[in-house]
């Protein structure tokens, strides 16, 4: 059976312009020194979504102001274990007074504009989404039902 994983886009509002915040991972974690968004693996006992704000806690220290689902899930084959992925999206939109405190997991972040996440983020599907969060939020897409209410 293949681990549950969840997939949490974080981003806030700068004037009139919505920023991703990616994570470049420590150089002693899977995935060492790549820019991500948060992510991690479902606990026994947790639905997707609750782990998703656990991660973002977690990995930022974090609460969000809005969190909901994306309706795109990411999908990755991985040959050493010969498992499809799907991992449930989630975006979580940050207060504008945030501090961003780092877990052992990370060694920095960046506050990144759509524009510029190809030059960070290496797996396309993950730039898809970042493209899909920045849609429905310039469009006012977001519908009620992928609020979740984040206690």
């Amino acid at each position: 059976m293949s681990k549950k994983l969840v997939d949490v886009y974080p981003y806030t509002r700068f004037q009139d312009e919505v920023y991703y915040l990616l994570l470049k991972r420590s150089s002693r974690v899977e995935y060492a020194e790549q820019w991500r968004m948060v992510g991690g693996k479902v606990k026994v006992g947790e639905t997707r979504w609750q782990a998703g704000l656990r991660e973002l806690r977690e990995e930022t220290g974090c609460n969000p102001v809005t969190y909901w689902t994306v309706p795109l899930i990411n999908t990755f084959y991985e040959h050493q274990t010969d498992t499809i992925h799907h991992i449930a999206a989630f975006a979580a939109e940050l207060p504008k007074d945030h501090q961003i405190i780092l877990n052992y997991e990370h060694q920095n972040y960046q506050w990144i504009p759509k524009k510029e996440v190809k030059n960070y983020l290496s797996w396309p599907r993950q730039i898809e989404l970042i493209y899909c969060i920045d849609d429905l939020i310039s469009r006012n897409g977001i519908i009620d039902e992928w609020l979740i209410e984040a206690t």
